[in-house]
């Protein structure tokens, strides 16, 4: 039986079995931590959020599927006409998308009544077109005209139209890039300066919005600040204290989660904070999976997202052109940082983000698109296996 699957399931199999655990870890924690979103809105119907998102989670793994059995080549044609979709679609989310908390997201989908974050699409487009790039420009790629230039507008374009409603996917997705960058031959110096922009013109606005209100145009901006300088402040009264602790709420929460689930913890569904995190089955999933199954649990979830950033780096080495290497590194680092900036809000050492942990957390959208990540890292793979060794000129990336 499991050699019958495993005929079906090419490229690095180490990476299908991490993805199967990491299924199963999610199926029980979103089981476990969605009772009182089923209590708030399904009348305490538990099995509701079971079924779909485990319906959302096979879904997710039939995308894997069918993309990783695609010719990775086929990524770079179609890396440019998702960049022609993405553009408008995250200009007509932050006008006339759904509002939470603020921050325009989503589409909403009718028919189905679903929503659909942009976000995930564009920041999966601008890797795969940016892969696409650098391997085409290698012969260029110190110029600043004809290499740097016509990759940082694409950057700059789709960070800084997710940046209004999501800092820190504009963060990642930048960092991703600049990695990227950075691997693919860019001057360095080119590099630095891009930095350094950026750095100056985010604290610009920052100082502004001391000065001005901005919430019109970064509606989100106060709720970064508060989130920075509650981790960072140190209570000096009581009434500072109060203040803090009612800004960092979800933190404390996590803590208490992390710290009374011990080596072995609490056992399946027998969290406690899942009742009091304002979102345990997402944004908070991890400290519940350390509650709930203890250290070795957290460590075990980690350990994973290790072992995919291992044999996503040993896929990279082994690539045959440029544009392989690229694109599997670039999907592959983007999911690994999003999970460690996700594990490590949950542990307090880092700042509350609103990221959820790839291939565990409860989502649509994200869940969908961090499957067809992971099916492009695995079509690399696929042709790595079948021993293909194809060069920039012959697989036709312009």
């Amino acid at each position: 039986m499991v050699n019958t699957v495993l005929k079906y399931l090419k490229g690095d199999k180490v990476i299908w079995f991490t993805v199967l655990f990491l299924s199963v870890v999610s199926v029980m924690a979103v089981y476990s931590s969605s009772g009182m979103l089923a209590f708030r809105t399904r009348g305490g119907n538990t099995e509701y959020f079971l079924f779909k998102h485990f319906s959302i989670l096979v879904l997710g793994l039939g995308l894997m599927y069918v993309t990783h059995r695609m010719k990775y080549t086929w990524f770079s044609r179609l890396s440019q006409v998702a960049m022609l979709l993405a553009v408008p679609m995250l200009i007509y989310t932050l006008a006339m998308g759904v509002n939470l908390n603020s921050a325009n997201r989503w589409i909403s989908i009718p028919i189905i009544e679903m929503t659909f974050q942009t976000s995930d699409f564009a920041k999966l487009a601008l890797i795969m077109y940016l892969a696409r790039l650098l391997a085409v420009k290698q012969d260029e790629i110190k110029d600043l005209k004809s290499a740097f230039l016509p990759m940082i507008v694409p950057i700059i374009v789709i960070c800084g139209l997710i940046l209004p409603a999501n800092f820190s996917t504009s963060a990642i997705l930048f960092i991703t890039c600049l990695i990227l960058m950075f691997i693919g031959r860019v001057n360095v110096k080119h590099l630095l300066s891009l930095v350094g922009c950026a750095i100056l013109g985010f604290a610009l606005l920052v100082g502004i919005s001391y000065v001005v209100p901005v919430e019109k145009v970064f509606p989100r901006m106060e709720t970064w600040k508060q989130r920075v300088e509650t981790y960072f402040t140190a209570a000096e009264s009581e009434e500072d204290a109060a203040a803090i602790s009612d800004a960092s709420f979800q933190s404390d929460q996590a803590k208490i989660a992390v710290a009374t689930g011990g080596l072995f913890g609490k056992g399946p569904g027998n969290s406690d904070q899942r009742n009091f995190l304002p979102h345990p089955y997402s944004d908070f999933i991890y400290a519940i999976v350390i509650e709930e199954y203890g250290l070795i649990g957290g460590v075990a979830v980690l350990l994973a997202y290790l072992i995919l950033l291992f044999r996503g780096v040993k896929i990279v080495v082994k690539s045959p052109n440029t544009f392989a290497a690229l694109l599997a590194l670039g999907c592959c680092f983007m999911l690994i940082f999003q999970a460690m900036i996700n594990m490590a809000v949950a542990v307090n050492l880092f700042p509350v983000t609103g990221q959820p942990l790839p291939l565990v957390s409860m989502g649509g959208t994200s869940l969908w698109f961090t499957s067809i990540a992971v099916g492009i890292i695995l079509s690399v793979s696929r042709a790595i296996e079948e021993g293909e060794t194809k060069t920039e000129e012959e697989y036709a990336i312009a």
